[in-house]
């Protein structure tokens, strides 16, 4: 339904869901908890927004650095306008409350939209990033941010980390870290090097508010379109104002070009007020 090409990727398992691959050849995975269907779907519906943008890049340019992404603020966004932006949407739910309820066999009231729509708007501090809503979401930024940086200026050894870590989860969302595969343990970016990529997640986050509010301006017909499993509107309006773009331009005068401003944070903070305070 969102338009991902299954002739140039395919959809694996992986214990933490993620994007790769290569030129035309996009692959995405997911993880699966028998006891919720939801955590797969929002992992799928994140990792699409990621896989659209790689194979949304211009076709003559694949191969040269102005066809390459813009950056990883950028992908995060379009990975998060898929995710909450679009398909945690009243609309959005409209469309898939039916699949859900026909795929699993459900009844009764928790499978109509409404419902699903309050589960996904859900609010709740907890341990894991991966699964932590969009308000709670940024703290756990805001954490690893500081912790990064303590460790990478040698301000803080790296055996204090789970202390530093448990003490900053209880300071910035109140909760207990029970033990370390639910604390410092449960990402793969500094294992794998990935130093210094966890700001991208709420810099995208903000992006995404900013670049699908320009969208759903400029083209009336991408939230009714979705409402009905449409996603031509919207991914449309992305190939030609992001995707299609690569690096041609930086990422300022990308944002300002497709939505008229660089990055303002008022844009996502409005966002969460209405979906979170007045649409509650």
């Amino acid at each position: 339904a969102l338009g991902y090409d299954f002739e140039r990727g395919r959809l694996d398992i992986s214990t933490h869901p993620f994007c790769g691959g290569a030129d035309n050849d996009v692959r995405i995975t997911t993880r699966y908890d028998e006891a919720d269907f939801t955590k797969a779907l929002m992992g799928v519906l994140h990792e699409t927004g990621h896989a659209l943008y790689e194979q949304g890049r211009p076709q003559g340019y694949m191969n040269q650095p102005v066809g390459a992404a813009r950056g990883m603020s950028l992908h995060e966004s379009q990975s998060l306008l898929m995710e909450m932006q679009a398909c945690r949407s009243r609309q959005f739910l409209a469309f898939a409350a039916p699949l859900m309820r026909e795929s699993f066999g459900g009844s009764g009231p928790a499978w109509e939209a409404e419902a699903m729509w309050r589960r996904y708007t859900r609010v709740e501090p907890g341990f894991i990033r991966v699964d932590a809503d969009e308000v709670t979401y940024p703290a756990h930024v805001i954490l690893r941010y500081r912790l990064e940086k303590a460790l990478i200026a040698d301000a803080m050894p790296l055996a204090e980390l789970p202390a530093a870590w448990n003490e900053g989860m209880k300071s910035l969302l109140g909760v207990t870290v029970p033990d370390d595969r639910l604390g410092c343990l449960q990402d793969i970016h500094w294992p794998s090097g990935g130093w210094g990529y966890f700001p991208t997640y709420t810099l995208g986050a903000m992006t995404a508010a900013q670049i699908f509010d320009a969208a759903c301006q400029a083209e009336p017909g991408i939230l009714p379109g979705i409402g009905k499993g449409d996603f031509g509107p919207l991914v449309g309006w992305l190939r030609a104002h992001i995707h299609g773009k690569g690096s041609l331009l930086p990422t300022d005068d990308l944002l300002t070009e497709a939505t008229g401003r660089p990055l303002d944070a008022a844009v996502f903070k409005a966002h969460l007020r209405r979906r979170y305070i007045e649409e509650a």
